[in-house]
This record gives structure tokens, sequence and C-alpha cells, in this order.
């Protein structure tokens, strides 16, 4: 085995802490050569001195010789005064920055210095504890990496989830799991691993094994999408259960309905089932990119957990494959022969699913369940805890 790199580094976004005394960090998630991938918090102050440091070690990639000779990227000196606006305004800084780091010459992208600013400190492995008055406030980045002011409107609460069933993890980027875990949900991918925190612990976990501790009437997942997107298999799957589909490498399919928990939908000719979306690819999709990500394989899906302990009265009610079917074949009897799978105006497609919508009966608004005792104990306030604790 060669020696460690970072195969990439992608900002997530910054947080507010406030011991000991008020300052921001930014939180970063490594991509390691061997697949594993850790956050960690560095300060702009920190940074900057690495920076500094990394030109002093290349002067000629620096430009401090000729500045035509200059590859390593410009980072600008920290201000005075750090705030908020500030920080906000960094992050797409730091994200160029980050790129053009890891597209430098592997004698510099790949030497110590770079690889021990990112590996992992035991700060970074420290959440807040709850004995601290305030906590720290985290700003996630815009999905399209892009950021400004308009973008960030306040700290952005992650949301929690509760564990449905015990999961044992299989790499050491995951996180295990035991029934009624609650946890913080940092980031939530495609491919159906969520990227989750619970006290001092951090990893990924599968989708299919969380529930939210809200109703669970609230719909997540989009609504289907009967016209299709193209993609290819970049891997063979055999189907297990049976609504999923088996498809060898190198098909083409139609996606129709993408969902959280990364099994998708999917119509190969007027053949609908569940199949991994990480071992899809739209057309133009890096193919590196997409083979490193199956790398960590399909999460389980919901179907699969035995003896899972739901906290709410109803659990979600998805579709079955007899509806998909149906719609699907309705949608495609309806659509123009030869037409193809692709951008469609915003009138058409509204078009195409009202017509779907007006066959089917309009759903009755739901009622939400009432909150168990142990939901309502775990959300009020420290307070009304010792006030029922002594009426016991």
């Amino acid at each position: 085995m060669g020696d460690p790199f970072i195969r990439h580094i992608a900002l997530l976004g910054f947080e507010k802490r406030y011991v000991p005394s008020q300052h921001y960090v930014y939180m970063f998630l490594v991509k390691w050569q061997d697949l594993s991938e850790k956050v960690v918090y560095r300060r702009f102050t920190e940074i900057y001195e690495f920076h500094k440091i990394l030109k002093e070690m290349f002067p000629i990639e620096a430009g401090d010789i000729n500045p035509e000779n200059r590859i390593i990227p410009h980072l600008p000196a920290p201000r005075w005064f750090d705030g908020q606006r500030v920080a906000e305004s960094r992050q797409g800084t730091l994200t160029e920055y980050c790129n053009s780091l890891m597209n430098l010459p592997g004698k510099i992208s790949r030497c110590p210095h770079l690889l021990n600013f990112f590996k992992v400190r035991p700060d970074d492995l420290k959440l807040p504890t709850d004995s601290q008055v305030k906590k720290p406030e985290t700003y996630l980045m815009p999905r399209d990496g892009k950021s400004n002011a308009a973008d960030i409107t306040g700290p952005i609460i992650l949301q929690t989830y509760r564990a449905i069933a015990d999961y044992e993890k299989s790499s050491g980027s995951e996180m295990a799991l035991a029934t009624g875990d609650v946890v913080d949900v940092v980031e939530k991918s495609q491919s159906g691993w969520w990227f989750c925190q619970m006290k001092t612990k951090r990893g990924w976990v599968p989708a299919s094994y969380l529930e939210p501790l809200d109703s669970p009437d609230e719909a997540e997942d989009p609504e289907p999408n009967y016209a299709g997107e193209p993609y290819i298999t970049i891997k063979a799957y055999t189907a297990l259960l049976e609504d999923e589909i088996s498809l060898e490498q190198g098909e083409t399919i139609e996606v129709i309905h993408k969902l959280l928990d990364g099994w998708w939908v999917i119509r190969k000719e007027d053949v609908t089932g569940y199949f991994p979306s990480m071992y899809l690819q739209q057309a133009g999709q890096d193919t590196e990119q997409a083979q490193s990500r199956i790398k960590r394989g399909a999460p389980p899906p919901r179907s699969s957990i035995r003896n899972a302990h739901s906290i709410h009265q109803r659990s979600r009610k998805r579709l079955s494959q007899d509806t998909y079917r149906r719609n699907s074949v309705r949608f495609l009897q309806q659509r123009p022969r030869g037409a193809r799978p692709g951008p469609r105006s915003p009138g058409s497609a509204l078009k195409e699913e009202e017509s779907l919508k007006t066959e089917r009966p309009k759903p009755q608004p739901a009622v939400p369940p009432r909150p168990s005792a142990d939901l309502i104990l775990h959300r009020c306030s420290e307070s009304t805890k010792r006030k029922l604790a002594s009426a016991v």
C-alpha cells in the first residue's frame, strides 16, 4: 500500500463558537486515498499560517523568484476583526483555494506539511457538551457551492433523526448506531449515506436506519418524475427483493423517482423497480468520481431492516411498484412517439404531472400523531423536567 494522500477537500460550512470566546471555524470534509472521510475544523488564521509556510517551502511555485512561475493559489490575509459577514464571504475563496491545492503537482499536494495540516486533531473530535450555556451555531454551504450574504440568513439548525434499529459499521468512515440513538444530520447524500454526528462521534450512516423526530407526514422525498432522466449503470446489480430490478453494467435507464435513502425507482422499457443510486451515473459526470463512490457499497434498503422500532404511530407509506408501473405506462402512452427524456419546459412538466394527479384521489390532510411521552420529555426544557421529576 502506497503513502497516504488526500483525494479531495470539500468545505462544508463554518461554525460560530463561543468558548473560550466568540470565534469562527471552518468545517472541511477531507477524503483520503483509502476512501476514509474525516471532518476537520480550522480557524482562518490557522489556514493562512499553513499557506505562508507552504509558500516558503516552494518558493519557485509561489512566484517568489519569478511571478510568472506561480502556481500556488493566492489567499488573502486575515482581517483585524472577523465578523459573520467576513466568515460567510470567505467560503467561496476557501473552496477555490482547496480545489487549487488538490490540482497542484504531487510534490506539493502530497507533501507532509499539507497532509499533517488536514489530519484529524484531538480538538476535531470534541463536540460541545450539554453543560455549555451557548452551543455553536452551524452554517452550511449551499449545494451549488456558491456563497454570498443572501444564501445564509441565520444559523442552520441541523435536522435531528432517531435510529430505528441497531447498525454495525463496516468501515472506519461509518458510525455505529443503537436503537433510539438521536443524531444530527450534517449532510444528506443522494447515495443514501448521510453524514451524522452524535456527541463525540461522527460518520456516515445509512439513511434507511433513521427517522425524523417530528411527524413523518412531512414529505421529504420529491415527487416522481415520470418523464424520466437518462442515467447509465456503472456497476451490475442483481435484485435481492421482489421490488428491485437487475441490470448489467453499461445499461441505459430512466430514473423516475429519486428517494433519499439511496434506492431510486428506475424504468427500463416498461419495467420499473428499485436500484442503488450509487451504481448510476448521469451523462457527463466524472467517471473517476462515480467509481470511487461505489467502493463504499449500496446502503441497506429500509425493507431489509428487521425489528425496526418506530416512535411514530404511522410510518411513511411508499408507492408500490404496481403504482409506479401504471403511472409510467400511462405517461409513456401520452408522450409523443420517438420523444426522448430530457429537459422540459416548466409548463409542459406541470401539465404532465397534473394529468396524472387528476386521475388519483386527492389525499386528505393528515392529522399529526400525538408525540410520545419520551419524545415530549426529550424536547422539553430543563425547568419542565425538574418540575415533572418533583411531581412524581
